[in-house]
């Protein structure tokens, strides 16, 4: 239920803004992975590019070696990401499969409940922290037993994986891969390696801010603020696992 339970809530009647994260390879792919998706791809490759440099900074590498080393570094970054995107692939596919079976439950529970308030709460149960914040008591309760009746008489639905799944996990692989290309193609600057670690890095941060921007707009909130937070995080969480030996 991780993706199910971070859709966003929009007002009635307003359309979603059409941004970068909402048109990332159409409906396969829900906003909230698309963005967490281009984040991990970029800690891959700030992981590489500031290991290195610092390396690079401290003689560990001698610069005789380091001259040249973007080619290198650019295929094993490539490869990591890539890696990473196929296994978050496989478990996008997963979740799909497993949220499935979790209504498939749901639905099973409320048809075979002994009263209707065992089902309603059964529903509640899933709903009510979204429904919460925004709701009175008696609302929820209403909507609870409508949704009720609905699914007493709802036919169950096909929980196996199904083929947009798997398009799901291919757009998963593709977007991860897309994501950290611009950060890679300064690593083929010839001869120069420690500017094209630096180059790499500026562009990783942008890549991330961006999205943290694209996220504000789809959001509603104030886009300078998430990307620069997004940012900040980002940065954070290298540094955590640099100096764990990450």
């Amino acid at each position: 239920m991780f993706k199910e339970r971070h859709r966003q809530l929009r007002r009635p009647g307003t359309p979603p803004k059409e941004t970068i994260l909402s048109n990332v390879l159409g409906e396969f792919l829900d906003p909230i992975d698309a963005l967490f998706t281009i984040f991990f791809s970029i800690l891959f490759a700030l992981l590489f590019t500031l290991s290195y440099g610092i390396l690079i900074y401290h003689g560990v590498i001698p610069s005789s070696f380091a001259g040249g080393y973007g080619q290198e570094l650019f295929v094993t970054i490539l490869g990591a990401v890539t890696a990473w995107g196929i296994i978050d692939g496989v478990l996008y596919v997963l979740g799909e499969s497993l949220a499935r079976r979790e209504r498939y439950r749901l639905l099973q529970y409320v048809q075979t409940s002994d009263s209707e308030e065992e089902a309603a709460g059964a529903i509640a149960s899933e709903l009510d922290f979204i429904l919460e914040p925004i709701t009175s008591d008696e609302q929820r309760h209403a909507l609870y037993h409508d949704i009720r009746v609905y699914l007493s008489q709802a036919e169950p639905q096909a929980i196996g994986i199904q083929r947009k799944d798997v398009v799901g996990a291919v757009a998963t692989v593709l977007l991860s891969v897309a994501a950290v290309l611009p950060s890679l193609l300064p690593l083929l600057l010839p001869d120069n390696t420690v500017m094209a670690i630096h180059i790499s890095n500026v562009v990783s941060f942008i890549v991330i801010f961006a999205a943290g921007y694209g996220w504000g707009l789809h959001t509603d909130a104030n886009p300078w603020k998430i990307g620069l937070l997004l940012s900040s995080v980002c940065l954070a969480m290298v540094l955590v696992a640099m100096l764990l030996g990450g």
